[in-house]
């Protein structure tokens, strides 16, 4: 069977602008994190697992590693990621588009899925991630908007990966 690519072909991933990210752990285990309405639903307490803790250093450190990367806001809910990446490198010319598969995003998301795996001792993440081209300011708030909102929607059951 062949998987089906859910990038967008010809598209260059590496180029400056920003991305919205949303990947899954495995089998789509509530390992990550508990969401608790605490009274409140207008403001759920969100409290990280071990696993979630072990996520958000990562996203962490690795922001002061990638030099023209970063993560700009997430949110680590109990089966999913979500994350804003930024990319703002300077134009050092064309050299040719890479291949979406070898670009600046797919390897930060690789090396995050990695570095969490070995640091928590299991295999956490499904294969894949689900990415959005931010288009322009409008989406880009729209897409910090449902960041903040995702524990809300989570507790009354209406976020997509709720489970």
């Amino acid at each position: 069977m062949e998987r089906k690519q859910v990038r967008l072909k010809h598209y260059d991933y590496s180029q400056n602008g920003a991305y919205f990210i949303t990947i899954c752990t495995k089998d789509m285990e509530n390992s990550l994190s508990s969401i608790v309405g605490d009274g409140a639903l207008d403001v759920p307490l969100l409290k990280l697992s071990e696993y979630g803790k072990s996520v958000e250093n990562e996203i962490i450190k690795m922001n002061g590693i990638y030099e023209y990367l970063s993560v700009t806001s997430y949110i680590i809910m109990p089966n999913h990621v979500h994350f804003l990446i930024v990319i703002d490198k300077p134009d050092f010319g064309t050299s040719g588009a890479p291949s979406p598969t070898n670009s600046i995003v797919a390897k930060y998301v690789s090396t995050l899925k990695r570095m969490t795996n070995k640091k928590c001792g299991i295999d956490l993440w499904q294969r894949s991630y689900y990415d959005h081209i931010i288009r322009d300011e409008e989406d880009y708030v729209m897409h910090l908007q449902y960041i903040d909102e995702n524990p809300k929607k989570w507790l009354l059951g209406k976020d997509e990966y709720y489970a």
